[in-house]
């Protein structure tokens, strides 16, 4: 299954402070977990701490949840508007030195839904959950008007 993934982070190339997958079947209860950001950027503080809409949880927990969430997929393919996004998720499957979090035959796919044409706006932009699934309505209705 598609699982269209967004993050927040503490500015350009800054730590993971929030990660959210919408699964293409949005009748799937969507993942989203937040950390903790000890020390955000001027704008993190205004534009994403205010609307994360959720308490932090310990990164190790997190990577868990991550990880448990997809590891029941046997195909789990995650599509991203951002690099970033990718190299966050990615990153947060990696425990220790040589060691990471089981998963199964994970993708990605980077997309850019400008080129897409009519991006879905964000019910609540900065909220990765609620941007994932503007995410997933705009990559949906670009396959609907290229189908139809």
């Amino acid at each position: 299954m598609r699982y269209f993934l967004d993050t927040e982070f503490n500015g350009f190339g800054g730590a993971l402070i929030a990660i959210a997958l919408a699964p293409e079947d949005a009748a799937r209860e969507p993942f989203y977990e937040v950390m903790a950001c000890p020390d955000p950027t001027p704008w993190v503080a205004t534009n994403v701490l205010p609307v994360l809409g959720k308490a932090p949880t310990a990164r190790v927990e997190v990577a868990s949840r991550f990880a448990h969430y997809l590891l029941h997929d046997a195909q789990p393919l995650l599509v991203a508007d951002w690099p970033e996004d990718i190299a966050h998720a990615a990153n947060l499957l990696i425990t220790g030195p040589g060691r990471m979090k089981p998963v199964r035959a994970l993708r990605f796919e980077l997309v850019d839904p400008d080129v897409m044409g009519w991006p879905v706006p964000s019910a609540m932009p900065h909220n990765a959950c609620h941007d994932a699934q503007a995410l997933r309505a705009t990559v949906l209705a670009h396959e609907a008007r290229m189908a139809g």
